[in-house]
């Protein structure tokens, strides 16, 4: 199993992706079995599109890419695979963008803080441990207990950066 925490900017350094991909997908499809849950065609597809890249998609974007491929151009047909990726610790929402992204570390109890891009797009997880144990010691200041909590943070990767000092 991967560690998510030498695997943080996977997503903004350079790497083989095809490896990256589909390590990451035969991993969920050991998670789902394990699991007992059943990676159907267009759920294992809807993977693998979010899977092409280190970006969140949403929901009508998954949709064109499924409809275009023959899988149904109805929104219950992505949402419902979205919602099985998600409820199954496959893929996580990103709030901020109203979008997805497959999880990179399928089967891994984890609740990352996401690093996203806003040049490119590009998201990243990262491990929430530090931030999670400051916001419930600043929750707990004023006797307040943190029941659920996700972290999105908006910034640019190191090429976005680098590329607009350029």
């Amino acid at each position: 199993m991967t560690n998510p925490e030498t695997e943080t900017a996977l997503a903004f350094a350079d790497h083989d992706h095809a490896h990256c991909a589909g390590d990451t997908l035969a991993r969920a499809e050991v998670v789902a079995a394990e699991r007992g849950a059943r990676l159907t065609p267009v759920r294992r597809r809807v993977l693998e599109i979010l899977l092409e890249a280190h970006r969140a998609m949403g929901a009508y974007e998954v949709l064109d890419r499924l409809a275009a491929e023959g899988f149904g151009n109805q929104p219950p047909v992505a949402y419902r695979a979205l919602e099985f990726l998600v409820e199954h610790g496959l893929a996580h929402r990103v709030r901020r963008l109203n979008a997805f992204a497959a999880c990179m570390h399928p089967g891994q109890d984890h609740s990352p803080v996401f690093l996203i891009c806003k040049s490119c797009d590009a998201v990243a997880e990262a491990p929430a441990e530090p931030v999670r144990a400051a916001l419930a010691a600043a929750a707990g200041a004023v006797g307040f207990t943190v029941e659920r909590a996700t972290v999105e943070a908006l910034g640019l990767c190191g090429a976005c950066r680098e590329g607009a000092a350029a």
